[in-house]
């Protein structure tokens, strides 16, 4: 392991490409986690020869290839690894024969790009939001959009006991705006929206850094040698989660 005091459990389960450190964290504080077969703590480091398993199965280190993958989320599907909560979770729909798991969310009524991938560290790189990642959407709203609408968007909108970030907003057609953010506040667009008095129809991801939306609803694709260099690139000064 990566030192004489161990790994960190929700480390280790990234790095065993079992999902990423945000779903561990969940799954230590749901008691599914075991460290030769006792319950840990948050924050317990593995030590060599332990046995960790997660729903009493086994989880050991893995040597498979990195995966990196390119989805178009359809309406209704879940950014869950939890198949046990949700029927409609997103690796279900996928069916890939190893175990991967998303990086980020889009909510359940949402549409569009979602990375995939067993590689833990890329998902905490791409996910800290101090990073400041583009992420690209097309918007419906319920009501023609007003030149005050784009500027109270792109100037910022308290929501979530902060206030949002400036960010691009531009008009498309009379309810259909662009959006780019550099943040990922829990249901952020829905929520700037609502406090502006105005309702999402439908909400689409099309980009995420130096990746658009290429794909058909439903199906995906492997990143490109050159398209995994780029992000290698752009996420090679972000700080990684302390160990």
């Amino acid at each position: 392991m990566e030192s004489p005091q161990g790994t960190r459990i929700n480390k280790f389960l990234s790095e065993a490409g079992y999902c990423s450190r945000r779903a561990a964290d969940k799954l230590i504080e749901q008691g599914r986690v075991t460290i030769n077969d006792v319950v840990p703590e948050m924050g317990t480091r593995i030590q060599p020869g332990d046995e960790v398993k997660v729903d009493g199965k086994s989880i050991t280190a893995s040597d498979d290839a990195p995966i990196y993958m390119a989805f178009n989320k359809p309406i209704g599907i879940v950014c869950t690894t939890d198949r046990r909560v949700e029927k409609d979770n997103i690796i279900d729909y996928i069916g890939y024969p190893t175990r991967i798991f998303p990086i980020g969310r889009l909510d359940k009524p949402s549409e569009g790009l979602i990375f995939l991938t067993n590689d833990g560290d890329i998902v905490n790189k791409i996910l800290r939001a101090r990073n400041n990642h583009e992420k690209e959407y097309i918007v419906t709203v319920n009501k023609p959009i007003t030149r005050q609408f784009i500027e109270e968007m792109g100037n910022g909108v308290p929501i979530l006991d902060t206030v949002t970030r400036k960010c691009l907003v531009e008009p498309i057609d009379r309810n259909v705006f662009k959006i780019v953010l550099t943040q990922g506040l829990n249901r952020q667009i829905r929520r700037m929206c609502e406090y502006l008095d105005y309702k999402v129809t439908k909400l689409k991801r099309v980009r995420i850094m130096n990746i658009s939306l290429d794909v058909p609803v439903g199906e995906w694709r492997y990143l490109t040698e050159d398209e995994m260099a780029e992000i290698q690139t752009l996420v090679s000064s972000s700080k990684k989660t302390i160990d």
